[in-house]
């Protein structure tokens, strides 16, 4: 990430001491969030959760789903369900 944006990995620590948490605890929120939304897809709803899991970087699907249930209070599995009862897919027509 540092190289990518042309800064010392040092300097990216710092940038990341005043908001509280950690590079790596930053970039794992924003995994799991991306995983959420996509768990949330109707497009998506074919997809197995491992393979969303593993789109975002998690390879375990164990720790992804501690990580989502830590970060949600609710298994990945169970969010796509409930998601999915609230907003039933839409027909081919409404595309």
């Amino acid at each position: 990430m540092a190289a990518a944006h042309h800064i010392s990995v040092s300097y990216l620590h710092r940038l990341f001491q005043d908001h509280e948490t950690t590079v790596s605890a930053w970039i794992r929120s924003q995994r799991l969030e991306r995983a959420r939304r996509d768990l949330a897809e109707p497009a998506l709803r074919a997809v197995p959760v491992h393979r969303i899991a593993a789109r975002w970087g998690f390879s375990d699907h164990a720790t992804f789903t501690r990580s989502f249930r830590s970060a949600y209070d609710i298994p990945p599995k169970e969010y796509r369900q409930q998601h999915v009862l609230r907003h039933p897919a839409r027909s081919g027509r409404d595309l």
